[in-house]
């Protein structure tokens, strides 16, 4: 048997020179790493003729423990790896035939269809023993890569293959779905550690963090503004460009006529208990000042409030004024045509909670091109509280409220913060039960200075060293981007 050497630098200029030697019948029989390179070891297709001669010669016997390592050698391997090298020697079209098939089945792993590979391989039935042939016989080698032993192989392998597109695309989905999971995670734990270590190496800027949390703003907005804090400026200078800030974001009616000066048709929302009858009644009060109680009209949607009727029409009582009652929104349509002429028409609604199912009607009756609705906010409420009043009574166009009970709130924050970040135009105040002393014009400047002033030390306020609390879990809300006029 004709068998040879080949050294080379590389493996293809040893196959090279194999292929030189032999011919197109090449076979490779083994192929290592050398300290020059690579040794390849080859002969050729008809060197193969001479070893099955010996076949057609009775197989002397062997021993017991012979037999049992042959047996062991024709049995199949489950690793079909090892049953490839185990076949018979391939030829450089077979090589690269077997490269192809192995990445393939690497891509299929890839893709979490091992188990279906599996499947595949544990169907196909074990290949027989072939028998031997006559030495005139031209030797037919069989690649294992090439075609399937029978049709149920070949339908078990294209299984796989049909279900890949499903498959992996599911898999793809599951993959981007989690790593878009973990950049958002790594992108908050990293803007929260930036600006935990610029707070440490800013005091200035820590301290009105500080400053802020305890006056009842939200994390998201103190940081946001913030983040906008020269750095020339020293403590006082801080607190200052803080304060012009907060004031310049806080939109109020100051630009504008009063709101009972203005005029118009008003109805007043908001949750139970916030004080929108009173407030009426001190709108109603002040353009009657003005303009005469002839020029106001009084309307009310309570029917379900045990005496809300006859509290509006004792206050009308007091100034002069009829107080009407409309129990739907045709009935409203036809009492504002009667009023129509009026200078200021005030609408007293239901109070309801946010999540009440009779918020949406009542919001209904009031969908009407000539009704503005002011939204009435407790000043004193918690900035949760605030929020979902201010989502649940959300309306398109410009949004107006007006800011009640702000003699009885301990921290003024939750609500400007409220009304900063969702940009409301706040129209009044109210800080009494006095009609109609107890009404004041929207002043910034006031309100901003007095949700700063620094109040009684409660168990609720934070400390400087519990400010990590506030942001360690706390990823940063869109909305909050570009919100503030810094």
């Amino acid at each position: 048997m004709n068998i040879k050497r080949f050294h080379a630098p590389t493996a293809r200029e040893a196959l090279a020179k194999a292929r030189m030697a032999f011919g197109d019948g090449t076979l490779i029989l083994s192929n290592r790493p050398t300290p020059n390179g690579v040794e390849v070891v080859a002969t050729a297709e008809e060197s193969l003729s001479a070893l099955d001669e010996p076949t057609q010669v009775a197989t002397p016997p062997r021993s017991a423990g012979r037999l049992e390592a042959a047996t062991i050698e024709e049995r199949p391997a489950r690793n079909p790896v090892h049953q490839d090298t185990e076949q018979l020697a391939m030829s450089t079209l077979s090589f690269q035939d077997y490269v192809r098939e192995r990445m393939l089945r690497r891509r299929h792993d890839a893709l979490g269809e091992s188990d279906l590979s599996d499947a595949g391989r544990q169907a196909q039935p074990s290949e027989p023993t072939p028998a031997p042939r006559p030495a005139s016989a031209p030797v037919q080698r069989h690649n294992p890569l090439k075609s399937a032993p029978n049709a149920a192989a070949s339908r078990v392998r294209r299984e796989p293959a049909a279900a890949a597109p499903a498959t992996s695309l599911a898999g793809q989905k599951n993959l981007m779905h989690e790593l878009q999971a973990m950049k958002d995670l790594i992108e908050d734990r990293f803007n929260t550690l930036s600006w935990l270590g610029q707070a440490r190496q800013n005091p200035i800027q820590s301290n009105l963090m500080l400053k802020l949390i305890r006056g009842g703003y939200s994390p998201a907005l103190a940081r946001t503004i913030l983040e906008r804090l020269p750095d020339d400026l020293n403590a006082a200078e801080s607190v200052r460009w803080l304060m012009e800030v907060l004031e310049r974001n806080l939109k109020t009616d100051a630009a504008m006529l009063p709101l009972y000066e203005q005029g118009g048709t008003y109805a007043l929302v908001g949750s139970t208990g916030v004080g929108k009858t009173t407030t009426t009644a001190k709108l109603a009060a002040l353009c009657a000042r003005i303009h005469g109680p002839a020029s106001v009209g009084l309307i009310t949607l309570d029917t379900y409030r045990v005496g809300a009727h006859e509290q509006l029409r004792s206050y009308g009582r007091m100034l002069g004024i009829v107080a009407h009652l409309a129990h739907d929104q045709a009935a409203l349509q036809d009492l504002l045509g009667l009023l129509s002429s009026k200078k200021m028409v005030l609408i007293d609604t239901t109070g309801v909670a946010p999540r009440d199912p009779r918020r949406r009607d009542m919001l209904d009756v009031l969908d009407l091109p000539e009704v503005n609705r002011l939204l009435v906010l407790n000043a004193g409420s918690h900035g949760d509280t605030l929020e979902d009043t201010l989502v649940a009574f959300k309306t398109s166009g410009t949004q107006q409220a007006i800011l009640t009970k702000v003699d009885e709130a301990v921290k003024l924050g939750p609500a400007v913060d409220a009304l900063i970040r969702h940009q409301l135009l706040l129209r009044g105040v109210t800080n009494g039960q006095r009609v109609p002393e107890d009404w004041e014009t929207a002043d910034a400047h006031a309100l901003v200075a007095t949700s700063m002033r620094s109040p009684a030390r409660s168990a609720f306020d934070p400390k400087a060293s519990e400010l990590n609390f506030f942001f360690s879990h706390s990823p940063e809300q869109p909305r909050e981007r570009g919100l503030v006029d810094a």
